[in-house]
């Protein structure tokens, strides 16, 4: 019997496209995590936290509040109060006296919370409202809404407040040392005293 050579298998390819290996494909780029976000900027406009400001004023209109801590003047065991002295000479105590006043307004100081003490002769505003009685004088100083002046024999009369003022703008030596220690006895939280310096530290006893 005749040998049939086998016909030679044919091994057909699978047609379509060829499968690339794993190892060869080109990895995707990866894309950045996103961090956390900068706080974006308010709007123009945009309504935030508005800090209250301190209103322009005169030197006799009412004040709020005032800054710094609140002192009472009343409590016996409270710390002593700063002193502060402005060199003056006995004409120019006064003026200068009525400039620290200002300074005291426009930092934020309540004019009700002022006492100004004259050692000579009477403020101008002391001796006008006392034209018109000592009861229509010292009812203003009750009032406790506006500055207030008077002479040093009166300070034993006028209650304490934060900040006292003293112009030694003259009177007797008398007048002014036992007018110094009462002013300080009334001060709350600040004594200025507008003079001569040796001749409040000597009355004081102490540099100020």
């Amino acid at each position: 019997m005749p040998l049939i050579p086998e016909e030679p298998q044919i091994h057909e390819s699978a047609q379509g496209p060829r499968v690339t290996p794993a190892s060869s494909r080109t990895a995707p780029t990866p894309r950045p995590v996103p961090g956390p976000r900068p706080v974006a900027p308010p709007r123009p406009g945009r309504p935030g936290p508005v800090r209250p400001m301190p209103a322009q004023r005169t030197a006799r209109e009412p004040v709020v509040a005032a800054p710094g801590p609140s002192v009472k003047a009343a409590a016996p065991s409270a710390a002593a109060p700063q002193l502060q002295l402005i060199p003056a000479s006995a004409e120019g105590a006064l003026d200068a006296a009525e400039e620290a006043v200002d300074l005291l307004l426009d930092s934020g100081r309540a004019p009700g919370e002022v006492l100004v003490i004259t050692t000579g002769d009477l403020h101008p505003w002391a001796a006008h409202e006392l034209s018109f009685g000592e009861a229509a004088y010292w009812a203003q100083h009750e009032a406790g809404d506006d500055v207030f002046y008077a002479d040093a024999s009166a300070v034993g009369r006028a209650a304490s407040r934060p900040v006292v003022v003293v112009a030694v703008n003259g009177g007797s030596t008398e007048a002014v040392a036992s007018g110094l220690p009462l002013a300080l006895g009334r001060a709350g939280a600040l004594l200025i005293v507008c003079g001569d310096p040796q001749q409040i530290n000597s009355v004081l006893g102490a540099g100020v």
